[in-house]
């Protein structure tokens, strides 16, 4: 096993160098005179301070060179001091958040690191549940229900289902507003006499002993949370009950049956982990998708996190914070994939032995 996590460590860097390739490729398309937003915080009036940035930086050098720079920083020529580079976290000036790209996302994150984990465990436990359920009672009525039920859910665009229980939960009855705390949670909770551990609201409430606060951030995570699910559990029980189906015809299958196991210990202790490849695959990608940020649920929601800040940067063409967000975006989708891949290897031993 550890064998397979070395090899798995070793493609690593080979992986990130092509992010940061890609990434500086598409940041290459720009213009020098727009390359220098990345530097500057207000692009100076005085006639040739454009020019002069622009060789300060060397955005006019070969593009070997600026690549370099970019990824380690470069060297001033007045105080000797190696400035900037993605290494030392320097991903440019945020005109939308108006401070440098990585103190927003350090803001934005715990927002949605906060959704990301209330909308996984129904979402991937109980769309494994309903997989499982639909595959053991093969075309019966809660199979067909099921699949009807994943079909409608698969079939409706995020915006759409999060708009419609926007206008039931919200502006009908009042019950699950938007944003991601109400008015007097929020005066509270930036205040001096509110500790913020983690950042992430509904913990740091239990943590300051503020169940008012923590029910608070909680309704504000319901439409959020069940809107993410429902689409997801629609995907998770297709693929569940897809591999489960297979799974259960194989013949060890049989064999077990044979010996005279319950069906329950023949679902949930063969059938199961030998499904699970698949499904494993899929929830690590729907949560890395979330962790990254969902664009559309948090811009219908008004929820700040990490997906409104990209549509934020997005929609007022502010190229530096995009790229940022898309860098940043890549190397947690690496690191997700990597984890997925050290997974497979204790469910399946036959995958880590290749």
């Amino acid at each position: 096993m550890l064998a397979y996590i070395i090899r798995r460590l070793l493609i690593l860097p080979v992986l990130i160098c092509g992010v940061t390739i890609l990434i500086f490729a598409m940041l290459s398309l720009l213009t020098p005179y727009e390359r220098a937003s990345l530097y500057v915080q207000d692009i100076p009036k005085r006639q040739g301070a454009i020019d002069d940035i622009i060789h300060k930086y060397g955005l006019d050098a070969p593009i070997h060179i600026q690549y370099w720079h970019w990824i380690v920083g470069r060297k001033d020529l007045t105080s000797g001091e190696v400035k900037g580079g993605v290494l030392r976290g320097d991903l440019g000036w945020s005109k939308v958040g108006k401070s440098p790209v990585v103190e927003v996302i350090s803001r934005r994150l715990p927002a949605t690191a906060e959704l990301a984990l209330w909308a996984a465990v129904p979402m991937i436990g109980i769309g494994i549940w309903l997989g499982v359920l639909s595959a053991v009672h093969h075309n019966k009525l809660i199979d067909q229900v099921l699949r009807v039920f994943s079909i409608v859910g698969w079939s409706i665009p995020t915006f759409v289902f999060g708009l419609l229980v926007l206008m039931i939960f919200y502006a009908k009855l009042d019950w699950f507003p938007p944003g991601r705390l109400s008015d007097w949670a929020s005066q509270i909770v930036y205040s001096d006499a509110f500790t913020r551990y983690t950042q992430l609201n509904t913990v740091d409430a239990l943590l300051n002993a503020r169940f008012d606060i923590f029910l608070d951030a909680l309704k504000h995570l319901v439409l959020p949370v069940t809107t993410l699910a429902y689409l997801n559990w629609a995907y998770m029980l297709r693929v569940t009950r897809s591999s489960m189906l297979d799974t259960l015809r194989q013949d060890y299958m049989t064999t077990a049956r044979a010996k005279g196991l319950t069906e329950r210990e023949v679902i949930w202790k063969h059938a199961l982990p030998n499904g699970l490849i698949p499904v494993i695959t899929v929830g690590g990608l729907i949560l890395i998708g979330l962790l990254n940020g969902v664009v559309i649920t948090e811009t219908v929601f008004n929820y700040p996190g990490m997906g409104s800040f990209l549509a934020e940067a997005a929609l007022s063409l502010d190229v530096v914070s995009v790229l940022g967000v898309t860098l940043f975006s890549s190397l947690v989708l690496v690191g997700g994939n990597l984890i997925v891949d050290v997974l497979y290897g204790f469910i399946d031993p036959r995958i880590r032995l290749h």
